[in-house]
């Protein structure tokens, strides 16, 4: 009997042990903005459960595909981010900071709730004004209560790719105060008739916002296009007219991949000739990712 006591005794510390040391949360978030449930992933830093530290955090959109636990087959084949390895791997070492991970899950709603088109009529919110809203009024305080955060807008960050990359610009142009850090790879900025960068960017005769802003682009995407190059550029660009120097990094991905060159990496071999004319994908957006990690949130810290 004893024996069993023990036993069983032994099993709950483990199970406790598991639960104490477990860094990636799945949670259900019911929005009014949203009218119902968003799921939401969080992955927490290395060191989160052996200390008492505060993290900065950094949301991203697309959050299905972010984690190496959405497995190597999703998104057609072109697998996920490995946000989670690509992060833990800079942070060992040394080369940013400790950071707590949100990825919030898309919808069917994906293009209106990303497209950054924010000029509402009258009293009724367009659905990008309602998923600004979500993650600002409902999302962020829930994370900042849970988790130990570092909620000032110097260290809250997004972050995603394509629709979710001009997303990620535009919610640190209208919330300064919330995001003070935002990254777009291979950024969708033709949407809305590039309403973003014409209307927006290139009338605004202001000064620089308090943010700190990562861009890139491939040159070449399965459509045939630059993969939002020359757009990005040309975002890039007015944002130096207006004065973000050094808080703005702007990197062009020159060329895909050769057959040879993807032999080295993790890509499914049925994948690689797609791979050589085409770069707007969640492979290269993985092999990117350390771009935009390590200039929103370097080792030592910057504003």
């Amino acid at each position: 009997m004893w024996r069993s006591f023990l036993l069983w005794a032994i099993l709950v510390v483990a199970v406790r042990t598991v639960q104490a040391d477990q860094r990636l949360f799945q949670l259900e978030i019911n929005s009014h903005f949203l009218k119902g449930p968003r799921t939401v992933q969080v992955y927490l830093p290395e060191s989160y459960h052996q200390s008492s530290l505060r993290y900065p955090s950094l949301y991203l959109h697309d959050g299905q595909n972010v984690f190496s636990s959405a497995g190597t087959n999703i998104c057609f084949g072109w697998g996920n981010w490995e946000l989670d390895r690509t992060a833990d791997g800079l942070c060992r070492s040394g080369k940013m900071q400790e950071i707590i991970v949100v990825a919030i899950n898309n919808s069917p709603a994906r293009y209106p709730e990303y497209c950054g088109h924010h000029h509402s009529s009258g009293t009724n919110m367009t659905e990008f004004e309602n998923y600004s809203a979500f993650l600002i009024q409902e999302l962020k305080p829930k994370i900042d209560s849970t988790y130990r955060t570092r909620p000032e807008a110097a260290n809250t960050g997004t972050m995603g790719s394509s629709m979710g990359g001009i997303c990620s610009i535009v919610l640190a142009w209208d919330h300064p105060e919330i995001f003070g850090r935002a990254a777009s790879l291979s950024g969708a900025f033709q949407v809305e008739h590039t309403n973003f960068l014409n209307n927006i960017l290139r009338v605004y005769s202001g000064q620089a916002k308090p943010t700190r802003l990562y861009l890139d682009s491939g040159v070449i995407d399965f459509t045939g296009g630059d993969d939002g190059k020359a757009l990005t550029t040309e975002v890039g660009e007015e944002l130096r007219r207006i004065g973000w120097g050094n808080r703005l990094c702007h990197f062009v991905d020159a060329k895909p991949l050769t057959a040879s060159e993807l032999q080295n990496t993790d890509l499914r071999r049925d994948k690689w000739s797609e791979a050589q004319t085409s770069q707007h994908n969640e492979f290269y957006w993985r092999l990117r990712a350390w771009r935009a990690l390590t200039f929103l949130f370097p080792a030592q810290t910057v504003h």
